[in-house]
C-alpha cells in the first residue's frame, strides 16, 4: 500500500476512481471519463515522463477501456513498456497489451521479438509474463516464431512455467491444430508431471484430443483412473482443496474424459467402476462443489457400460436431488434422471411423485426440464396424458421460442405414438389453434399427406374413418375467427378432397363453408387460392359422378372477384375453375381423379406426344428448335429478325455493372461537346473516346436554349427514385423440422451456482413431515408411469400402427417430408441503379437506332392505339419495365410456380403493390396486352421528363 492509501498510485488516480464510483448517471460518468481521456492525451506525449508516471497512465488507460471508452491513442505506449528492463513495468506492459490488443491487431508484430527475448530470460517471472501474452496474442501466422521456445519450456525447473507452457500449447492447438499434432506425446508425458498443477493443465488439451478420436487414447484409461483415485484419496497437497473437497475441478475433468473413453467399451468401463463408486460414496452433499462432482459421476455412469450396482447408487443420488428444497438440485436431479432412463426406464417410476411435483412447480425453468424428461419417457400407454400436459403448458406461456419447441414435440409424439385416429386429429387441431403460425410449415404438409395416405397399410375402412373424422372436426372449426393461415390451408385442402367423399355432406354445404372461409380471410391470398382450388375439386367430383349441381351465388361472386384480382395466381385458378366446369364428365374425371393426391405423376420430359405436330410444322416451313446450350453466341443482326433492338443475346436480366458513359465527338468539329456537370459527369481521361455522328443525339424540347442533347439509344437503366415497394423483398424460408434433443452435460459450476444448501439430505429429510399424496396426483402418476415396459416394447410401440393396425405411416410422413413439396421461388431484386449511368449496351445495336427518336418509341409503347406503332415482339424486353416505379419485372411463371406452396408469401406481398386502371375492362385488356410482351405493368405511365431531368 502506498502512502496515499492506494497500491502505489497517486491521489489524482484515486480521486478519478472515486468520482466515477459516485457518478449518479451514465452521462455524468461519460463526462468524467472524456475529461480524463483529454488530459491523458496531453500528458502521455510529453517528453521525459518518469517511468512511475507512465505506468500509472497505462493503468488509467486500462481503466478507461474497461469502462467501454476508446483508449487506442495509448496502445503504442503499452507496447513500448513491454520492452522495459524493469520487471514491474514489463508485467504492466504485458497486462495492458493483452487487454488492449487481439491476435489480429497491427501492433502484434512489434512485440513478437520482445516475447522471443523474454521467453529466454533467467527470471521465471518474466517468462511467465511472456507466456501469458503468448496465450492471448500469438496468432496462426506467428506460432512458428515461438513454438519451439515454448516446447523447450516444458522442461523448465519452475512448475509455474511448465504449467503456462502447457496452456500456451493448448492455445496453439485451438488456433492451428496442425501446428501441434507432433507434440501429442509431450502432453502425455506432462500427464505424469510431479506437480499437480501441470497435470491438471494437461487434462484440457488431452480432453480436446480425445473428443476428436477416442481410439488413439484407450491406453491412457488406466493412467486416468490411477490419477483420479489418488485425487479422491487426498494424496494431493492441501492447497488444492476447495471447500474441503480435494481438487474438485481436476476430478470433474477426469470424469468427463473417462465418460468419453468408456462409451461403448465394456473393457475400459470395468476399470472405472471402483473409483467412481468410491467418489460417489465420499462426496460431500452439503456443498455445491460436492453435488457437482456427484452429478458428473451420474453423467459418467450414463455414458459408459455401467453395472447394476452403479445404476442403483446413481438412483439413490438422484432421489436426494429430487427431495431437496433447492430448485437447482431439483433441476440437476431431473436432468440426471433423463440421462439414466435411457439405460433403465424403471428408474423413473421410483421417482414418479417427485417428477409430478416438479411438473407443478412454479419455477418455469424446472418445469421445462421436467417436460424434457417426460418427452424422453413417452410411450403409447402414456402419450395422451403427456401431450395434453404439454399442450396446456404451451397455451400458458408467451415465449415464442419455447412455444415453438413445445409444439414441435407435441407433433412428433402424436405422430409416433397416436393411440387412435380421432385423438390424433384432435391433437393436431389443438396444436394448430394455440400455436398459430409458430408451427413448422412442414407440419401442415405432413398432416395433409397423412390424411391422404391413411394409417393402415391396406385397410380402406380405417383410412375412410380417418378422413371422415378430419372432415367433421374441420367443419366445426372453420367458422372460428383468427385461425392461423397454415391451419386454414389444411382445412381447405381436406374439405376439397374428402368433404363429399362419404356422402354425409352435400356439395352445396361444403362449398358454402369454403366460400365463407375465403370471404372471412380476404386479405390472405394463399388461403383464397386453397379455397378456390377446393371448390373446383368439389364441383368437379360432383360432375364426374354424374350428379346435378348448381353453382352457389356466393361461389359465382367469388369467381368473378378473383377473375379481376391483382394476383395472377388467383386469376388463373378462377379461369381454370370456369373452364373445367364447361367440360364433359369424362374429361373432368381424367383431369381431376377422385382420391389421387398420393399417386405419382408420370412426366414425359421429351414431349414425344408432340412429334407429329412438330414434323408437320417443319414440313410447312417452320424453323427447327435450337437447344438452349447451342443458342448462346449464335444470335446476330441477320438472325434476330424482327426482335427488338434493345434485346440482348442472353435474353435475361443483366446484373453486371454498366460502363462509364462515353462522350460523343461529332465529325468535323475539333472540340468535344461539353455537357452540364449537374446532368452528366465528365469522363475520366483514361477512358477511350468513341467518334460517333451527331445525328445519334435526339432533340430534347424541354432542355432549354442551351442546346443540350441527350443520347438515349441502348439505355437499359430505369429512371426515377425507387418507391417503397422496390425495397420490400419477400422471401419464404421453409425450415426443416427437427427433433430437439436435450443439451449436453451442464458445467458443474453453472449448475450449482445458486444453491444455498447447508445441511445434509438425511437430516433435511428427517425434518420434513410425512405428507399424504392426493388422489388426483396418484392418478396422474399412474397414467404417466404405469405399465412398465421394456425397451423392446418401447421400440415396438414406436413402430406399430396407432390404434393397433399394421405399420404406421405417420413416421413415413416425417421421413418423406420433402418429396412432393414444391420449392419456393424467390425473386431476387437488383440494387437501385445509379441515375447517371448511361452506359452503352453490350449487345449489337441496330443501324437505324441513331436516327430514331427514342421518345417517340417510348410514347408508342405507352399508348399503341393512338400512335399506331407496332407492338414489341413477345420475345423481346419491354421498355416499360425500364421505367417501372418499383424497379422489378414480375415474372408470371414465377408467380404461378408458387401457387401450391402454403408457406410462400411472395404472391401476397408482390401483388399488393399492383394497381389497375379506373375501368375493370380496360385493366383486363391492358393486362392481356402487356403479358404478351412478357411483363406485368406496375404503375400508370411514368413522367419520363420529370424522372430524367429532375
Amino acid at each position: 500500500m502506498g502512502s496515499q492509501g492506494g497500491f502505489g498510485q497517486s491521489k489524482e488516480f484515486l480521486d478519478l476512481v472515486k468520482s466515477i464510483g459516485e457518478a449518479r448517471s451514465k452521462s455524468e460518468e461519460d463526462r468524467i471519463v472524456l475529461h480524463e481521456i483529454e488530459m491523458l492525451k496531453r500528458r502521455i506525449n510529453e517528453p521525459d515522463i518518469p517511468k512511475r508516471k507512465m505506468k500509472e497512465y497505462i493503468i488509467r488507460l486500462v481503466y478507461i477501456e474497461m469502462l467501454g471508452h476508446d483508449a487506442s491513442f495509448g496502445y503504442i505506449h503499452a507496447v513500448k513498456m513491454t520492452h522495459d528492463d524493469s520487471l514491474l513495468l514489463k508485467r504492466t506492459g504485458y497486462l495492458a497489451v493483452t487487454l488492449f490488443l487481439n491476435e489480429d491487431h497491427d501492433l502484434i508484430i512489434l512485440i513478437v521479438n520482445t516475447i522471443q527475448k523474454d521467453l529466454k530470460s533467467d527470471n521465471y517471472l518474466v517468462v511467465c509474463a511472456a507466456l501469458n501474452a503468448v496465450c492471448k496474442l500469438i496468432n496462426e501466422e506467428t506460432i512458428p516464431a515461438v513454438i519451439q521456445q515454448v516446447v523447450e519450456l516444458l522442461g523448465h525447473p519452475k512448475e509455474g512455467v511448465r504449467k503456462k507452457a502447457v496452456m500456451a500449447l493448448h492455445s496453439f492447438y485451438q488456433r492451428s491444430p496442425s501446428s501441434v499434432n507432433h507434440l501429442v506425446s509431450s502432453f502425455q508425458k506432462k500427464l505424469c508431471d510431479n506437480d499437480p498443477g501441470v497435470m491438471g493443465a494437461t487434462l484440457f488439451p488431452l480432453y480436446d484430443l480425445i473428443t476428436i478420436d477416442v481410439n488413439l487414447y484407450k491406453d491412457l484409461v488406466v493412467s486416468f483412473v490411477n490419477i483420479l483415485k489418488q485425487v479422491a484419496e487426498r494424496r494431493l497437497p492441501k492447497s488444492y482443496d476447495y471447500h474441503q473437497t480435494p481438487a474438485p475441478f481436476i476430478q470433474i475433468k477426469l470424469l468427463k474424459i473417462l465418460a468419453l473413453l468408456g462409451s461403448g467399451d465394456k473393457r475400459s468401463s470395468e476399470h472405472m467402476y471402483t473409483v467412481i463408486g468410491d467418489i460417489m460414496r465420499k462426496s460431500d452433499t452439503t456443498s455445491n462443489i460436492g453435488n457437482a462432482i456427484l452429478y458428473e459421476c451420474i453423467c459418467c455412469i450414463s455414458s459408459i457400460q455401467s453395472s447394476p450396482k452403479l445404476l442403483e447408487t446413481a438412483a439413490d443420488a438422484i432421489a436426494k436431488f429430487l427431495k431437496s428444497d433447492s430448485h437447482n438440485l431439483k433441476y440437476m436431479g431431473i436432468d440426471a434422471l433423463g440421462r439414466l432412463i435411457r439405460l433403465s426406464p424403471e428408474i423413473a417410476e421410483q421417482h414418479q411423485l417427485a417428477v409430478i411435483d416438479c411438473l407443478e412447480d412454479p419455477d418455469d425453468t424446472l418445469k421445462r426440464k421436467t417436460f424434457e424428461l417426460l418427452y424422453k419417457m413417452t410411450k403409447s400407454s402414456n402419450v395422451e396424458v403427456i401431450v395434453d400436459r404439454m399442450i396446456d403448458y404451451m397455451i400458458s406461456i408467451n415465449d415464442s421460442h419455447y412455444k415453438t419447441e413445445t409444439a414441435s414435440r407435441c407433433v412428433e409424439l402424436a405422430e409416433q405414438f397416436a393411440p387412435s385416429n380421432h385423438w390424433f386429429i384432435q391433437t393436431m387441431n389443438k396444436v394448430f389453434q394455440h400455436a398459430g403460425d409458430l408451427v413448422n410449415p412442414k407440419v401442415a404438409h405432413n398432416l395433409m399427406r397423412l390424411i391422404a395416405e391413411g394409417f393402415g397399410e391396406d385397410d380402406d375402412t380405417a383410412d375412410s374413418q380417418l378422413r371422415s373424422s378430419a372432415v367433421e372436426s374441420y367443419l366445426q372449426i372453420v367458422d372460428q375467427p383468427k385461425l392461423p393461415s397454415a391451419f386454414l390451408q389444411v382445412i381447405c385442402w381436406v374439405l376439397g378432397e374428402y368433404g363429399t367423399a362419404d356422402g354425409k355432406y352435400s356439395a352445396s354445404y361444403i362449398s358454402g363453408k369454403l366460400c365463407d372461409a375465403a370471404e372471412a380471410h380476404s386479405d390472405d391470398d394463399i388461403v383464397k387460392a386453397y379455397a378456390v382450388t377446393a371448390l373446383m375439386k368439389v364441383y368437379s367430383f360432383e360432375k364426374a359422378a354424374g350428379r346435378k349441381f348448381n353453382l352457389l351465388p356466393e361461389c359465382q361472386s367469388l369467381l368473378e372477384e378473383l377473375s379481376a384480382s391483382h394476383s395472377s395466381d388467383l386469376q388463373q385458378r378462377a379461369y381454370e375453375f370456369q373452364a373445367i366446369l364447361d367440360l364433359d364428365a369424362n374429361a373432368i374425371e381424367n383431369i381431376m381423379p377422385l382420391d389421387a393426391s398420393c399417386e405419382d405423376i408420370e412426366i414425359d420430359k421429351s414431349l414425344s406426344f408432340l412429334d407429329s405436330y412438330v414434323h408437320k410444322s417443319l414440313e410447312e416451313g417452320a424453323e427447327p428448335y435450337i437447344p438452349e446450350h447451342e443458342r448462346s453466341g449464335t444470335l446476330s443482326i441477320s438472325n434476330m429478325g424482327n426482335q427488338n433492338q434493345y434485346d440482348t443475346s442472353s435474353h435475361s436480366l443483366r446484373f453486371e455493372a454498366y460502363e462509364v458513359p462515353k462522350p460523343v465527338i461529332p465529325i468535323g468539329i475539333p472540340a468535344p461537346i461539353s455537357y452540364p456537370t449537374e446532368l452528366v459527369p465528365l469522363p475520366e481521361p483514361s477512358y477511350q473516346r468513341d467518334v460517333q455522328p451527331i445525328a445519334s443525339l435526339g432533340p430534347v424540347s424541354d432542355a432549354g436554349s442551351t442546346g443540350l442533347k441527350l443520347r438515349l439509344d441502348g439505355v437499359q437503366k430505369k429512371w426515377g427514385k425507387p418507391t417503397y415497394s422496390s425495397a420490400a423483398s419477400s422471401s419464404t424460408s421453409n425450415s426443416d423440422s427437427h427433433r430437439t434433443t436435450v443439451s449436453g452435460a451442464t458445467q458443474p459450476d453453472t449448475v450449482v451456482s445458486k444453491s444455498r444448501e447447508s445441511s445434509s439430505y438425511d437430516s433435511s429429510s428427517r425434518r420434513q413431515p410425512h405428507v399424504e399424496v392426493s388422489e388426483e396426483k396418484q392418478k396422474l402418476a399412474a397414467s404417466l408411469f404405469g405399465g412398465t415396459s421394456s425397451r423392446s416394447e418401447k421400440k415396438q410401440s414406436g413402430g406399430t400402427a396407432a390404434g393397433g393396425g399394421g405399420h404406421s405411416k405417420v413416421s413415413r410422413v416425417s421421413n418423406h417430408t420433402e418429396e412432393k413439396v414444391r420449392p419456393t421461388t424467390t425473386v431476387v431484386q437488383p440494387p437501385p441503379p445509379d441515375l447517371l449511368d448511361l452506359a452503352e449496351p453490350t449487345g449489337t445495336m441496330s443501324s437505324s437506332s441513331s436516327v430514331i427518336d427514342p421518345f417517340k418509341q417510348l410514347e408508342g409503347l405507352l399508348d399503341m392505339s393512338e400512335d399506331g406503332i407496332t407492338a414489341t415482339p413477345s420475345n423481346g424486353p419491354d421498355l416499360m419495365s425500364l421505367y417501372s416505379e418499383n424497379g422489378q419485372n414480375l415474372n408470371q411463371n414465377t408467380i404461378l410456380n408458387e401457387k401450391d406452396d402454403p408457406s410462400s408469401e411472395n404472391t401476397t406481398k408482390r401483388t399488393a403493390s399492383l394497381t389497375k386502371g379506373p375501368s375493370l375492362k380496360d385493366a383486363l385488356n391492358k393486362d392481356a396486352l402487356v403479358r404478351q410482351m412478357g411483363v406485368n405493368p406496375t404503375s400508370q405511365n411514368p413522367n419520363l421528363f420529370s424522372d430524367l431531368l429532375g
